[in-house]
């Protein structure tokens, strides 16, 4: 017969469990908590996301500001000699 968490006779005792324990009336508060919760999440990864491309954006610049720094440098050296 089928085997496993997935197969029929488990889902419906598995919701039989949860009903009784939760109560018909909270399922779909957990519900929605859970919902706010896994957006919530995605907002925060999505942003931590930005940010990141946002400090490699300053670091290349402040790389391109030392180089053309390095660059003077060596061009008022050559020209002192």
């Amino acid at each position: 017969m089928l085997t496993g968490l997935t197969s029929p006779v488990h889902l419906i005792i598995l919701l039989v469990i949860v009903v009784l324990l939760f109560g018909a009336n909270r399922i779909p508060e957990l519900a929605k908590g859970i919902k706010t919760s896994i957006r919530e999440f995605n907002k925060n990864a999505a942003g931590e996301n930005e940010e990141d491309k946002v400090n490699e954006r300053e670091k290349e610049e402040e790389l391109a500001g030392s180089e053309a720094t390095h660059d003077e440098t060596e061009h008022a050296k050559k020209s002192e000699q």
